[in-house]
């Protein structure tokens, strides 16, 4: 694949009233959960559809490869849907990629928003078609849950803010491990997929980004594996600032004389680059941060930790590309 970024397609502004959908590219759906995800986008003033398929299950998927690229493609189409909300991550979309039809997604752009296991198709579809993808909330692991939202972060995003931040205010656990300031490529997502791509048609294309990283329950020990795999890739070389997520469930074990956010330090304070912890994005504890995958960012840590986006994720109606098309 070429190391060249594909220009940036921004999809169309989300207002209140739209019509949302939603979609299961990994794990099977919990029925409960979805339905209070369903009314919480209702209260929102949102119009959420999906398929009557979407409660399928094969194994540990949402149902088979062809219902789940068929639902993506049919959701894309669909010239009513303004957005895409992806029901929850788990594991499949990795499935899906020899499958998908890259110039219906190009000539339908949407708001494709999801995390964990969908990180494989935010990626694909900014590296391939440039799309800008949401690193945020999904429906049952998040809008179901009455904290599980950090509403400013999508309402920035979603709605075409040209410039906004990310600080300590809105996600506490920030904080600094390599000083500086640098401004790059917003691109990332789950740890363990990003280096699932290494050594496929469908790698990650790092250079000049503020690299996002985050991962669930992972050992540090695995961490530190991981982020070895991505350095001996030469993914960290021309990567001009690192911020990590929350990193829920990884921790060392109890009395260990080290911690993760030290083991990190470890391996990348040779990089010479701004390098942070601890933002809520992901896999998270609660208020899950959107994060458009594909603008221009400044990450600046000292003693406190700001990542500013410097354009917009979304543009205006009218100056968005042509939906409905095949």
């Amino acid at each position: 694949m070429s190391s060249e970024r594909s220009p940036l397609v921004r999809p169309a502004i989300l207002q209140k009233g739209d019509t949302v959908g939603i979609v299961a590219p990994a794990g099977p759906v919990n029925r409960e959960k979805f339905e209070l995800g369903i009314a919480r986008l209702r209260e929102l003033g949102f119009n959420p559809v999906f398929s009557d398929s979407i409660f399928n299950r094969e194994l540990y998927f949402a149902g088979g490869v062809r219902r789940r690229v068929d639902e993506l493609h049919e959701i894309f189409r669909l010239p009513e849907v303004k957005a895409i909300i992806c029901a929850r991550g788990g594991y499949g979309t990795n499935h899906l990629l020899p499958h998908l039809n890259l110039a219906l997604i190009a000539k339908n752009p949407k708001i494709f928003c999801g995390y964990s296991d969908v990180t494989t198709l935010l990626t694909h579809f900014h590296d391939t078609i440039g799309l800008v993808g949401f690193h945020g909330p999904m429906l049952t692991k998040d809008f179901a849950n009455p904290d599980g939202v950090h509403f400013g972060s999508f309402s920035c995003a979603s709605t075409g803010q040209q410039q906004w931040s990310i600080t300590n205010s809105d996600s506490p656990t920030l904080q600094g491990i390599c000083k500086g300031e640098a401004e790059g490529t917003l691109y990332g997502g789950c740890l363990s997929l990003l280096v699932a791509s290494l050594g496929t048609p469908y790698e990650i294309q790092t250079s000049g980004a503020i690299l996002f990283l985050e991962d669930l329950g992972e050992w540090p020990y695995r961490i530190d594996r991981m982020l070895m795999h991505l350095k001996y890739a030469g993914k960290l070389e021309k990567v001009r600032g690192i911020i990590f997520g929350e990193m829920a469930e990884c921790a060392a074990p109890a009395g260990s004389d080290y911690t993760l956010q030290q083991a990190i330090a470890h391996i990348v304070r040779d990089l010479n680059i701004p390098v942070a912890f601890g933002l809520r994005s992901g896999h998270v504890s609660s208020g899950n941060i959107t994060l458009p995958i594909g603008v221009r960012a400044r990450l600046y840590v000292s003693e406190s930790v700001t990542l500013e986006m410097l354009e917009a994720a979304t543009a205006p109606r009218a100056e968005s590309s042509k939906v409905g098309q095949d």
